[in-house]
């Protein structure tokens, strides 16, 4: 059945590719991938995210998500609180279930997760 996740795909709205770039590529250091020929046209823009990809997709009727999210690990504490100095606006939350966490928005207002197990659990 189900083998594994294979990609997320969040939404910006058209014109968002240079944006997505900065923040995704830039500031979140993601390595970004060609997308296949057949939907080049379609706008966007693909990402790497370890073993998986995070797919950023054009929505002629963006709305920004919220509350749904990617939750993206983070190799160490020390990485982690690196990464929240780049991005500067973020929320930390609480050690709850072994994780360090915080939330951040895209440049078009989706809500991510940025997280990595803490010593004591997961």
């Amino acid at each position: 059945m189900i083998a594994g996740l294979d990609h997320v795909q969040l939404a910006c709205p058209p014109g968002g590719e240079d944006q997505a770039r900065a923040f995704y590529g830039g500031l979140l250091g993601l390595p970004e991938i060609e997308k296949p020929e057949p939907l080049r046209a379609r706008g966007g823009v693909w990402f790497e995210c370890g073993a998986h990809q995070l797919h950023v997709g054009v929505e002629d009727d963006f709305r920004p998500a919220r509350k749904a999210h990617p939750a993206l690990r983070v190799a160490s504490t020390a990485q982690l609180r690196a990464l929240a100095e780049r991005l500067g606006d973020v929320r930390w939350d609480d050690d709850l279930l072994g994780f360090q966490r915080f939330y951040v928005d895209d440049p078009f207002g989706n809500r991510l997760e940025l997280l990595t197990p803490t010593s004591t659990g997961a």
